[in-house]
C-alpha cells in the first residue's frame, strides 16, 4: 500500500465515483521529456495488476529495435485527476515505473535511477528531501522571445497578465496534490517562478515534471507560450532551478548542528564537499543542453565558480540563514542546475555526489563570502576556486571518465546520455548561425 493512502483500491474506487473515463500513463525518457499514452478505465484494473506493454524502441535512450518490449507499471500513489480536462468524462494520470517483460526494472528508466540512489541513502539511514525553484519565461508566442512585461524581481506590473497565469497554475497544481509555497516575478522581463513545497526526492521529481506541463498548459490556454529554456534572451538572466536539499534521519534533520558556527553538522559539510568536488562531473546532467552554457557565464545571477557561502548568491552552493526554532529547515541550496534538466537524473546526481562526500569524509574548504565575479583570475587560482564547464562539449569531457556519474546513472543511462549529447554537440558545432552570417559574411 502506498504511504499516502493511494493504492489500487483507492484508484479504482475514485475513478468510479468521479466518472473517470481516461487514464494517462506518464513516464520520461533520459532527456526528461514527458511521455504518455492513454488507457480507458475498462483497462485500468489490468494495468494496475500487470502493467501495460508498449514499444520502447522510439523512446530516447530506452532500447534498440530488437529489444524494444517494455511494460509501464502505474504507481497508484501518483494518481491525480487532471483539472483542465472536462469533469463530466474525466481524465486522470499516474506516473509509471518501466519494467522489462520478465518484471525486472528497466535500467534505462530515469525514475528507477532516482529510486536506486534514494535506496543508497536509505541504506545509510537517510531520507532525501528537495525543494526546487524552477524559473521560466512567458512569451507572446513560440516563434520569438517577445516578453509580456518589462518587470523585474518581485515587481507587480499594471494589468499583470502573468499574475493571473501564475494564479491559475497554482490552483491546478494544488488540485493535483502538489503543494506551493509562493510565486513571484523574477529578475528578467517576463521571467517568473513558482516554488514548490519541499518533499521527498521521488515525489518532487514527479511534481517537477507535472509543474512544467501545468505551466505550459495554462500559458497556452491564455494564448501565450511558457518556456523553461535556460537562456532564451541574450543579455538577460537565464532560468535556473535552484535545488534546496537536506537529509533526514527519521524526523531529525541530519544537516543541523546547534553548536556549529553555520549550524551545519559535520555530515552536512561533507555533503557540500561532495557536491563541490564532483560538480564538474555532474553538470552534464544538471545542465544538459547546448543552451544551458549560455546561462553559466560571469555577470549574471547564475553561478559558474565552484564555491560555497551563506549570504553570497554568486556561489554555487548557498547555505540559507538559520532561523532559531527552525532546525528542520536547515538545508543547502545548489544553484547551478537549470529547469530544462531531467529532474530524476539531476536529483540522483546531486544525491550521489553528496553521499560520496559523506562516505569518503571529504573536507570542506572555507566559505567564499566575497563576490567571486569581482576577483581576478589570479585571486581565484590562489584560493583554489575552480569553474564549471563552459560548454556542452566540456561538460561531456568531464562526465565521460566519471566513475561516480556512471555508478549513479548505471551503464545504460550513462552511455545513452553521453551518446545523445555528443550528437547534439556535433549538430550545434557544424551549424552556421545567423550571428556568423551577419558578422563575417560582409567582411570575409
Amino acid at each position: 500500500m502506498a504511504t499516502n493512502g493511494k493504492d489500487k483500491d483507492y484508484v479504482l474506487q475514485t475513478c468510479k465515483a468521479q466518472k473517470i473515463k481516461f487514464i494517462r500513463l506518464w513516464f520520461t525518457d533520459i532527456l526528461g521529456s514527458l511521455k504518455s499514452f492513454t488507457i480507458t478505465v475498462e483497462e485500468l484494473e489490468g494495468a494496475l495488476e500487470e502493467g501495460m506493454g508498449f514499444d520502447g524502441s522510439s523512446i530516447e535512450g530506452f532500447a534498440r529495435i530488437d529489444e524494444s518490449d517494455m511494460v509501464a507499471v502505474p504507481d497508484p500513489s501518483t494518481f491525480a485527476i487532471i483539472p483542465w480536462r472536462p469533469r463530466e468524462i474525466g481524465t486522470a494520470r499516474m506516473f509509471c515505473d518501466i519494467h522489462l517483460p520478465d518484471g525486472t526494472p528497466f535500467a534505462g528508466d530515469p525514475r528507477y535511477v532516482l529510486k536506486r540512489n534514494i535506496k543508497r541513502a536509505a541504506d545509510l539511514g537517510f531520507t532525501f528531501y528537495v525543494g526546487p525553484e524552477l524559473e521560466y519565461f512567458y512569451f507572446k508566442s513560440v516563434d520569438s522571445p517577445e516578453p509580456l512585461d518589462q518587470g523585474g524581481y518581485f515587481d507587480l506590473t499594471p494589468l499583470d497578465v502573468a499574475t493571473d497565469l501564475r494564479r491559475d497554475t497554482i490552483l491546478y497544481l494544488e488540485d493535483l496534490g502538489i503543494g506551493v509555497e509562493y510565486s513571484h516575478h523574477e529578475a528578467a522581463p517576463s521571467q517568473h517562478e513558482i516554488d514548490l513545497r519541499y518533499a521527498d526526492a521521488l515525489s518532487m521529481a514527479d511534481a517537477a515534471m507535472t509543474y512544467r506541463l501545468v505551466v505550459k498548459e495554462v500559458a497556452l490556454s491564455h494564448g501565450v507560450y511558457a518556456t523553461f529554456m535556460p537562456k532564451p534572451i541574450a543579455g538577460q538572466n537565464g532560468s535556473g532551478m535552484h535545488v534546496h536539499q537536506s537529509l533526514f534521519k527519521g524526523k531529525s534533520n541530519a544537516f543541523f548542528d546547534t553548536n556549529d558556527e553555520y549550524h551545519l553538522s559535520a555530515l552536512a559539510k561533507a555533503y557540500i564537499a561532495g557536491l563541490l568536488r564532483h560538480a564538474r562531473e555532474i553538470t552534464l546532467v544538471t545542465n544538459q543542453w547546448v543552451n544551458s552554457y549560455k546561462r553559466l557565464v560571469p555577470g549574471y545571477e547564475a553561478p559558474c565558480y565552484i564555491t560555497w557561502a551563506r549570504r553570497n548568491r554568486s556561489d554555487m552552493v548557498r547555505v540559507p540563514e538559520y532561523k532559531p526554532g527552525k532546525e528542520t529547515a536547515t538545508r543547502i541550496e545548489y544553484r547551478s542546475p537549470d529547469p530544462a534538466c531531467n529532474p530524476y537524473l539531476a536529483f540522483a546526481a546531486m544525491l550521489a555526489a553528496g553521499l560520496e562526500g559523506i562516505e569518503k569524509e571529504y573536507p570542506l574548504a572555507d566559505p567564499v563570502e566575497e563576490n567571486v565575479f569581482h576577483m581576478t583570475e589570479a585571486e581565484r587560482k590562489a584560493r583554489g576556486i575552480d569553474v564549471l564547464p563552459g560548454s556542452l562539449i566540456e561538460a561531456i569531457e568531464m562526465a565521460e571518465p566519471s566513475d561516480l556519474l556512471r555508478r549513479c546513472l548505471g551503464d545504460h543511462v550513462f552511455e545513452s546520455l553521453i551518446a545523445n549529447k555528443k550528437i547534439e554537440w556535433d549538430a550545434y558545432r557544424t551549424k552556421v548561425t545567423d550571428y556568423e552570417l551577419q558578422r563575417y559574411l560582409p567582411i570575409l
